[in-house]
Formats: structure tokens, sequence, C-alpha cells
């Protein structure tokens, strides 16, 4: 596995991966009218998802010169995309983009990380530290997901 920036060019491989761990990773918590919201068959009118996911420090893990993961992160720390293949979780590739982002964070001498987290997501993160500030329901295409507010102080 190599990790590596994300480019504007990675944009489509990345909303594949994106789509398909929604789609196919969440349903123990999410319900199908709820994923789709979450993860439309393509990026919604008027998003503009190659700068989006390209914002700040965002990093890739690849194997055989496949994306197999992305995360994403804002320069106050707060990580914004955090999604690894179906067949890679449990393997160390989320691990791996997680540890680069908190890497950041702390030599940008940030005191702290958020993120809003999934069900799933919420599991990998406070196996990592992390502490959930409160739960939420956000709406995506008018339906309402419901995810957690987390933090890490550094």
């Amino acid at each position: 596995m190599k990790l590596r920036p994300l480019t504007t060019a990675d944009a489509d491989a990345c909303y594949a991966l994106f789509y398909r761990t929604v789609r196919g990773g969440t349903g123990a918590f999410y319900t199908i009218d709820q994923q789709e919201a979450w993860a439309p068959d393509a990026p919604r009118a008027g998003d503009d998802w190659p700068a989006h996911l390209t914002q700040g420090f965002a990093i890739c893990a690849t194997k055989h010169d496949w994306i197999v993961g992305f995360f994403t992160m804002g320069a106050d720390g707060h990580i914004d995309f955090a999604y690894v293949a179906l067949e890679e979780m449990g393997k160390g590739t989320a691990t791996a983009l997680y540890e680069m982002c908190e890497y950041t964070a702390r030599a940008a001498g940030l005191t702290g990380m958020t993120t809003e987290a999934s069900h799933l997501a919420r599991r990998f993160f406070t196996k990592h530290g992390w502490v959930t500030d409160a739960r939420q329901t956000v709406i995506r295409g008018g339906v309402g997901i419901d995810n957690f507010r987390m933090f890490k102080l550094l």
C-alpha cells in the first residue's frame, strides 16, 4: 500500500469508492433511502466534487495504482471524508490514512481534531481515542441521516 496526495484527477475514482462503501457497507445502520440520500448515483448538481475533495489535506491509499481509501481534513483539523474500500476494512488502510491526518494536525500545531462520523466510522474513531460529543441528524436530499459529532484533543 502506498499513500499519496489526492488530486482532482482522482475525483471519479474516489466518488466510486465512496458510493460503493456507503451503499455496500452501511446497511446494518442505515436504510436504503438514507444510503441513497447520502451517496446518490452521481454528485449533486452544483457540488464541485473534485474541488471539495482536494481542499485542505487530502490523501489516498493505493494498491496496484487503485485507490483503496481516502481521507480529507481541513486546516482546522476537521476530517470530512474518511472512506476505505469494503475489502480493505480491518487491514490497516484506514489507520494509515488516519495517522497521516493526525500527524499533519499535530505538525500544524492544532490542539484538536473533529469529525461527523457515521455509525460505522464512530467505532473506528473511538478505537483511536476520539470522544463522541453528540448524536445528530443531518439532512441530505430531504432525508434524515444520523451521525455523531466527535473530537480528539491533541
